[in-house]
């Protein structure tokens, strides 16, 4: 009697005009998804419209995965210029905001711009610990107590922006350079002050010692409008070995005497205290020059008529 062998069938299907399977977006996992939001939504709509579409977008957006990195500076900035300026109800708002998408980070943010921050704001930025190199908060309310508090929890801190914070001073600085050992890129930018005021007030070379002595990683610093002198420039020049830019547009008190401006000039970039006004000239003579031009033009071709 032969024997029977039971086979199996497999039932197989083959994709026609070779259509590629797909996944709804509502099926990405977590990480793909935040991926895709970070580069293309606007931090706001994130919040406000992506969290409605569906489940799975709520739990990527409420999740860690889509504030590694969190840009608040743009909605800053329009909610304070909707308010008014000495409005302190904004930098409550802002403060709050900053806050809840710490929290949503798990306190894992790279990266992190805002505009008008206040000191709670920045001690809960500043809670993120190791995970942050990236610091950008110009204009911000920020003390020089909450700084010289929290600085040294910012050790792998790379860049750092600080500019238009008229209530910090040297003694931040110093508390930066101390503890953020990695630190390559500071923008220490000021508003530009009258030229009577400058002239009848002290100048003041702190804030440059405190670099100098400090931050000796630096390659790229922007110190526009600094009231520091030659004194605190050649600081920094003699400390910082690695500096590679600096501007110091608007120093004014900075007059690059005896060797200083041939050291400034071995540098990749560098933009001096009058360059803007150098700029200005420059452009004005050229106009000048193409006007004379244009006019002699005219006159010979009025002479050979």
């Amino acid at each position: 009697m032969e024997s029977r062998v039971k086979t199996k069938r497999v039932c197989t299907i083959e994709p026609k005009n070779d259509i590629v399977p797909t996944r709804s977006w509502d099926a990405m996992i977590p990480e793909i998804l935040s991926l895709i939001f970070t580069k293309i939504v606007p931090v706001e709509e994130m919040v406000r419209a992506v969290s409605l579409v569906c489940r799975g977008w709520l739990e990527t957006v409420v999740g860690p995965y889509c504030w590694n990195e969190i840009d608040v500076e743009h909605w800053c900035r329009s909610h304070w210029n909707s308010c008014n300026a000495g409005n302190r109800r904004g930098g409550l708002l802002i403060d709050s905001v900053v806050r809840k998408l710490v929290r949503r980070s798990k306190f894992t943010v790279g990266k992190f711009c805002a505009y008008r921050l206040g000191n709670a704001g920045f001690s809960y930025v500043a809670n993120c610990g190791r995970c942050l190199k990236v610091l950008k908060i110009p204009v911000s309310e920020i003390t020089d107590q909450v700084v010289e508090k929290h600085a040294e929890l910012l050790v792998n801190l790379t860049e750092l922006d600080i500019s238009y914070c008229l209530k910090l001073t040297s003694k931040s600085l110093e508390a930066f350079g101390k503890h953020c050992k990695f630190l390559t890129h500071l923008k220490r930018n000021m508003p530009p002050l009258e030229l009577g005021a400058v002239v009848a007030s002290e100048t003041g070379d702190d804030e440059a010692f405190a670099i100098g002595n400090t931050m000796a990683e630096l390659d790229h610093l922007e110190f526009g409008f600094a009231r520091m002198t030659d004194h605190g420039l050649c600081t920094i020049l003699t400390a910082c070995k690695a500096l590679t830019y600096l501007d110091i547009q608007g120093c004014w008190n900075v007059r690059l005497e005896g060797a200083l401006e041939e050291r400034c000039k071995e540098l990749s970039v560098f933009k001096t205290p009058w360059t803007d006004v150098e700029s200005e000239s420059e452009g004005s003579v050229e106009n000048d020059s193409r006007g004379d031009d244009q006019s002699s033009d005219e006159s010979s071709s009025s002479d050979s008529a």
